[in-house]
């Protein structure tokens, strides 16, 4: 499946009501290391990546930061893409996660 494609199933499943774990963001290392447990111990599918890594498709204020895809480190910016191994994911720049990161 395209990156479009997949981009476009996860657009999707997050404007028909997808509840994800957008709270507690991943704050610091011990938060991170669970969260990303969670996606490697799960089964991989689109919509487990999209709830436990809590994407929301506007971008999520947190400690007077706004988090948006865009933003993060893991970002390609010509490819629209989260290249962060555990999610591995298309995205939109104004998308967020809670693996948000500078």
């Amino acid at each position: 499946m395209s990156d479009d494609a997949i981009r476009a199933e996860a657009e999707d499943l997050l404007k028909n009501g997808l509840q994800t774990d957008v709270f507690p963001r991943a704050d610091d290392q011990t938060q991170i290391q669970e969260i990303i447990y969670q996606l490697q111990n799960g089964d991989g599918s689109l919509k487990e990546r999209l709830v436990v890594g809590g994407f929301t498709l506007d971008p999520v204020s947190h400690e007077g930061l706004e988090q948006a895809c865009e933003t993060c480190m893991y970002y390609l910016v010509h490819r629209r893409y989260c290249e962060l191994p555990e999610l591995d994911v298309p995205v939109e720049a104004e998308w967020s996660c809670r693996l948000w990161r500078i």
